[in-house]
């Protein structure tokens, strides 16, 4: 044991003092918050402003269009083609020229600067609000406001009931959000760290220092050691990284705060406006999300998330550094690799499947299959898993874990100390029952 301590001890200090390791931890947050910050920042100064000439041929939208900080709409009276004559000696950035009203009815809209796509939804909206303002009174003889008084707001709660009548309320929207997130951190977690395993591997073996350290300890030693220091590396970066974000993003608040709040709720609003959603109650919104988020058993998805995101490693770990020892270059791990990275893949594309139906057949069998279910898993758990099924899929996965380091470590044990001999299934297979 006191062995394995030492291992661990030298992979993770070694890692963790290479330049790769600081400039990664740094550079990582900073790439992270900018890809939350930049769009954001980008959106609030580069803004759409448009001064659009109106020429309205049917002569029932005049004052239709309201302005807003990046919009003014002008109504103009004058031939269109005296109008696009005139274009570019005038101040306008646009002419919107409409000719009908008809339900398939196309205006036309002629530009110098091209309008964004908010600009464009806007002006479709307030036509058809139009449209739909005339045709309203004269087929119906009732108003557009007359109409939004009696316009129904229902909402559709999920709620769990179990077979002893307790009731859990469930955003399937929320749920989502977590469980696809979380299952993409755990797959690229895998991904990263578990090739690096790999690597850590193939140039101890091809170095020969190997050599050195397997006269000491035992094979099966050296491989759970270098997994698990490798593994510390990780969380102690994946850490780092959490904390240097929030560091950043929350300077970056401080400095943009007023600016973001209200750009934001404003967008907000201009989007659910346009595509119809009506007036929006921003604080009865954040209500909401309160109470779904006060819903979540957050303590189960921790507790769930840090079981599978280091039982999922450990298992693929244990593969990677069996696929390290096989060969005696990077270049020759893509045939090994592949019987690996399948399950994987597989279970992230499959993850938006289970998505749309947690409780699936497949789902439930995905979710106890050890290299499956570190990500169906995860992916399930935000909308509900009984606790015998969560249990059975923990047990399955330190089944697997153990089942695959002692295969991992049979291979190992023969691969680490073999040079410049080409290594077929065929071999792998025959160091599997080697004893030596």
């Amino acid at each position: 044991m006191n062995k394995i301590f030492l291992i661990i001890k030298r992979e993770y200090l070694t890692r963790v003092k290479k330049k790769s390791f600081v400039i990664m931890t740094l550079l990582g947050p900073l790439l992270m918050a900018a890809l939350m910050i930049v769009p954001v920042w980008i959106g609030m100064k580069d803004k759409d402003f448009q001064i659009i000439e109106v020429i309205d041929e049917t002569g029932l939208f005049i004052d239709q269009f309201e302005d807003t900080k990046t919009l003014r709409f002008e109504q103009q009276f004058v031939d269109i083609e005296m109008a696009k004559d005139s274009f570019y000696e005038s101040k306008y950035t646009s002419i919107l020229h409409i000719t009908g009203i008809g339900k398939e009815s196309t205006a036309k809209m002629y530009y110098k600067k091209q309008p964004g796509i908010n600009t464009v939804s806007k002006i479709e909206t307030t036509i058809e609000d139009g449209i739909r303002n005339i045709e309203l009174k004269e087929q119906f003889n009732i108003s557009r406001e007359q109409l939004e008084k009696i316009q129904p707001n229902v909402t559709v709660e999920t709620i769990f009931r179990n077979a002893d009548g307790a009731e859990e309320t469930k955003s399937s929207t929320i749920s989502t959000v977590l469980g696809f997130g979380a299952a993409i951190i755990i797959y690229m977690f895998i991904f990263l760290y578990g090739v690096q395993v790999m690597r850590g591997v193939i140039e101890e073996k091809t170095s020969r220092i190997v050599e050195i350290i397997i006269s000491s300890v035992k094979p099966f030693q050296l491989m759970l050691g270098k997994i698990v220091g490798i593994a510390m590396v990780g969380l102690t970066q994946f850490l780092l990284w959490i904390i240097l974000t929030g560091i950043i993003i929350s300077i970056a608040q401080v400095l943009l705060n007023q600016n973001i709040e209200v750009a934001d709720t404003a967008a907000i609003e201009e989007v659910m406006k346009a595509q119809g959603a009506g007036n929006v109650n921003t604080t009865n919104m954040a209500g909401q999300i309160q109470s779904i988020i006060d819903e979540i058993p957050i303590v189960k998805l921790l507790v769930s998330f840090l079981f599978y995101f280091l039982g999922g490693y450990l298992l693929y770990g244990a593969l990677f550094a069996a696929v390290g020892s096989a060969v005696d270059s990077e270049a020759d791990t893509q045939q090994f690799m592949m019987p690996i990275t399948i399950p994987l893949i597989f279970a992230f594309v499959v993850a938006q499947t289970v998505i749309q139906n947690p409780d699936g057949a497949m789902a439930f069998w995905l979710s106890l299959f050890p290299l499956t279910s570190p990500i169906i898993m995860m992916v399930r758990i935000p909308f509900g898993v009984e606790t015998w099924e969560l249990l059975l899929s923990m047990v399955l996965l330190i089944l697997g874990f153990v089942g695959t380091t002692w295969m991992a470590g049979k291979i190992y044990r023969t691969g680490i100390l073999m040079y410049g001999k080409k290594v077929s299934y065929k071999e792998l297979w025959k160091w599997l029952f080697f004893k030596g």
